[in-house]
């Protein structure tokens, strides 16, 4: 499995870093786009960029408009933004395609891949909430950064991973970052 991983200016960047590991440990080649907002949100929670991009096969700037994955042509099985910003999720609902980030989500609504948004912003207001059912409609999957606690999570990296679990769970790969409902 080929996927783009792009990290906006959400607060969460440890969700995006949790991802990238759990998609090492399954062989998920990632093609991974840093926004410079991103950048500023991880240093303010202190997760090292680096150990981010250590994670990735492949790295973009998000101003690289001619890398392939801005192109249908260039084959992934999809797409993840994790966190999403509301500014990056408002492009998207909009068709807004103005950095590699929007350009290369964009591709995967149009060529019908997956394309997962986790959105790490609360509370919602109505254009919040708008612009995410737009993306839904468009056949995006919305997965807001909300940790079950049915399984009893013993720390925070049993939250964090939760997330990253369940974004595994819809590009259909099998997972153990969390204990699944029923399961004892």
């Amino acid at each position: 499995m080929k996927l783009i991983v792009a990290v906006t200016g959400a607060s969460g960047i440890t969700y995006a870093l949790s991802f990238l590991k759990a998609a090492k440990k399954h062989d998920i080649e990632t093609h991974l786009i840093i926004t410079d907002a991103a950048k500023k949100v991880a240093n303010y929670e202190r997760v090292d960029i680096k150990q981010l991009m250590d994670f990735a096969d492949q790295l973009y700037s998000p101003d690289d408009m001619s890398a392939g994955i801005a192109s249908g042509s260039y084959h992934v099985d999809g797409m993840v933004v994790v966190p999403s910003s509301m500014k990056t999720i408002s492009a998207l609902a909009n068709g807004f395609t103005d950095n590699l980030v929007t350009r290369a989500a964009d591709v995967q609504l149009k060529e019908k891949r997956p394309l997962i948004v986790v959105p790490r912003e609360t509370p919602l207001h109505a254009v919040h909430l708008e612009n995410m059912a737009k993306l839904s409609h468009l056949g995006a999957v919305i997965l807001p950064a909300m940790p079950g606690f049915y399984y009893n999570p013993e720390s925070i990296e049993d939250l964090i991973d939760f997330i990253s679990g369940k974004i595994l769970d819809q590009l259909g790969v099998d997972n153990d970052l969390y204990r699944r409902w029923g399961s004892g």
